[in-house]
């Protein structure tokens, strides 16, 4: 059996990394610092794979992270400090843990004896910044964030940066000029671009998935910096209307954790893989309003969003992924259904404390002038 580590393997999606592996025979082995803002207590979950080799460690520690190495053959890079708005005020933190904790792993393989042969790198399409679109006049544009001043007067649209005409999202592609707005973002493109450069350097065969918004059971629903399925979710449960920014018209593509582990068996499997960037998602763009009206169709309650119609500075209006090459090189499909995906979260989420911590979290966004 082929060792394999996953860093973050503890979390909402290296857990279900970690299952698949164990399932199709792999000797798996976490690497997790068990963060409390995930991991309330500091506990391993109950759901923890129990025939996976857990190690409690933090990527920041080189030597920890030196010995969890040994003897590895793949690693799937999964160990990452998540949330755009906490980024923008927990700067050091983020770079420290995204940033600095991916250099000690480039580092290690690039001086220390290892059988490394090929490392996963969870990238994001944060990095992307504004989605791509396209003008009737202008053909397809990539604009760069809606300006402060424009927002403030409620025009909530992505303007042609040559013409002025509101622009149609169409989907972004892997090809897209990386255009980060936050320190998360920055991060991820750091993760992607060390584990890239020095795989390519070593001959270590890396792969770096964008991911789109992923949701699904296992998120922490009292984490508000996670993502907006789960804040959304917290809130339905605790009889809280979802809170929205601008009009809720903003757009993204939402996919399941499970399609998430099916890109990346995939990517460890299959050599054309190799030295490759791949979106992973959907190419189904689904607005942050509907959201939150079907997980509150679901769970069977009346709660309408509360659209707020004020915004935060840096988020885009819309972007949703073109996921042809990972389809033509690697055979992915997406397999579940917007809906029956919400219907898994939500029975999931019924047996799941939450506590609802999202508007002291946005409290702290506003005192500083980041809404």
């Amino acid at each position: 059996m082929e060792k394999v580590l996953v860093t973050g393997g503890a979390g909402f999606i290296g857990s279900f990394i970690v299952d698949e592996l164990v399932r199709r025979g792999y000797e798996v082995r976490i690497f997790d610092n068990l963060e409390p803002q995930v991991h309330p207590g500091g506990n391993p979950p109950d759901y923890l794979n129990r025939e996976a080799e857990f190690v409690h460690g933090d990527v920041r520690d080189y030597d920890a992270l030196r010995k969890a190495i040994e003897g590895v053959r793949v690693i799937f890079h999964q160990a990452a400090t998540v949330g755009v708005g906490q980024s923008m005020y927990e700067i050091s933190r983020y770079v420290q843990v995204n940033t600095l904790g991916t250099a000690n792993l480039c580092d290690i393989l690039a001086n220390q004896k290892h059988q490394v042969e090929k490392v996963l790198v969870a990238a994001s399409m944060s990095s992307y910044g504004e989605g791509t679109y396209s003008c009737k006049e202008c053909g397809e544009v990539s604009p760069l964030l809606r300006p402060s001043e424009q927002m403030a007067q409620g025009d909530w649209e992505v303007h042609c940066p040559h013409c002025d005409s509101i622009l149609k999202p169409v989907p972004t592609r892997e090809t897209k000029k990386l255009e980060v707005n936050s320190i998360y973002a920055i991060t991820k493109r750091d993760q992607e671009d060390m584990v890239l450069g020095v795989g390519r350097v070593y001959h270590i065969p890396p792969v770096a998935l964008r991911y789109f918004n992923v949701y699904g059971p296992r998120q922490s629903l009292s984490n508000p910096y996670t993502g907006v399925v789960a804040i959304f979710m917290s809130r339905i449960k605790n009889n809280h209307r979802p809170i929205i920014f601008e009009d809720g018209e903003q757009s993204r593509d939402f996919v399941s954790v499970h399609d998430i582990v099916q890109a990346n068996m995939l990517a460890m499997e299959k050599e054309e893989a190799n030295y490759q960037v791949f979106n992973v998602g959907t190419g189904r763009p689904i607005t942050i309003k509907q959201i939150a009206q079907v997980l509150a169709e679901l769970y069977g309650v009346d709660i309408e969003p509360n659209v707020t119609n004020t915004f935060r500075k840096g988020d885009v209006r819309h972007c949703f992924a073109d996921i042809s090459k990972i389809q033509e090189q690697l055979g992915y499909e997406p397999q579940v259904d917007f809906k029956e995906g919400m219907r898994e979260l939500i029975e999931w989420s019924r047996q799941v404390s939450a506590e609802d911590r999202v508007e002291q979290a946005t409290q702290e966004l506003r005192e500083r002038g980041l809404i």
